[in-house]
């Protein structure tokens, strides 16, 4: 990253305070929640916050922050590029390098499950709240819910996840609601990707909240995909997560984002960090998917 731009947000940090928020009224917001090819593609960038900083076989790959806002900027200049997911951190350095403008932007609301704490199910909402997503003009919030029916926290999940839902929809905000059923082994919590798994999830997740008009699902690319997007009518968005082979992963992207309920890709790592390097290149052959 240049130095000049790392510059200019320590300064604002330091002596102006409050350039984020002018720089967030000023920003020029997107028109709508898809490109011209009629789908998102959404940058995310939530994981540090989670403690989840690894890409392959690096566990500290997202740790150099300059080299992440960097990654980002290079991601959002691309063609077909919608919008971003990030913690406050992360948006308030993009908004200061002016970046943020005509894209959509979700702010991430729950990272207090730390990635292999004992705590992690336990997932609060220490992240964004609904009242400033609403007033840094943003679009929407984002929301890990994990069900571990094992586990006595997860009705303290669903309950605080239907409430962020409501405070989002009262708002006329994008709920997304990101559902996994998930379990303990050995001592980590491990997402069950069956198909029969996501489908319910989808289906608990589908429910929460006393209203669903502003609901948006982000849900994992499973075995049929036809099942797990029939168990819905919500809008879905497919998320990437850490992809081993990446052909494989956009092949069945593509073959995804055919069925009438997929409105597009939420893809963080794989993007951000693919094998090789090439952010560019691997941004554009996303975007080609849609």
């Amino acid at each position: 990253m240049l130095s000049e731009k790392l510059s200019r947000i320590v300064d604002a940090r330091v002596n102006d305070p409050g350039a984020v928020a002018a720089a967030a009224a000023r920003r020029v917001k997107a028109t709508s929640l898809l490109g011209e090819h009629g789908k998102a593609m959404i940058i995310a960038a939530d994981h540090p916050a989670r403690g989840a900083n690894g890409v392959g076989g690096d566990p500290n790959a997202m740790v150099d922050r300059a080299e992440l806002l960097d990654r980002m900027c290079v991601a959002l200049e691309r063609p077909g590029v919608t919008g971003v997911l990030a913690t406050a951190d992360i948006l308030e350095d993009l908004l200061l390098l002016g970046v943020l403008n005509g894209k959509s932007v979700f702010g991430s609301m729950n990272r207090a499950g730390l990635a292999g704490s004992v705590f992690e199910i336990d997932d609060r909402f220490t992240g964004y709240d609904a009242a400033t997503i609403a007033a840094m003009g943003f679009d929407g919030g984002k929301m890990l819910t994990r069900i571990a029916l094992g586990d006595p926290a997860t009705p303290s999940v669903l309950e605080n996840t239907a409430h962020a839902i409501n405070k989002l929809n009262d708002r006329q905000l994008v709920a997304m609601v990101e559902p996994f059923i998930s379990v303990w082994q050995d001592g980590k919590i491990r997402n069950d990707l069956s198909t029969d798994a996501v489908v319910r999830s989808v289906t608990i997740a589908s429910g929460l909240g006393r209203r669903t008009a502003y609901t948006w699902l982000k849900l994992p690319v499973v075995e049929n995909m036809e099942r797990v997007l029939a168990s819905s009518t919500l809008p879905a968005l497919l998320l990437g997560g850490e992809v081993k082979d990446a052909e494989a992963a956009f092949a069945s992207w593509g073959k995804a984002l055919r069925l009438p309920t997929a409105q597009g890709l939420v893809v963080g790592r794989s993007l951000l960090y693919p094998a090789g390097g090439d952010v560019a290149g691997a941004v554009d052959k996303a975007v080609s998917l849609l």
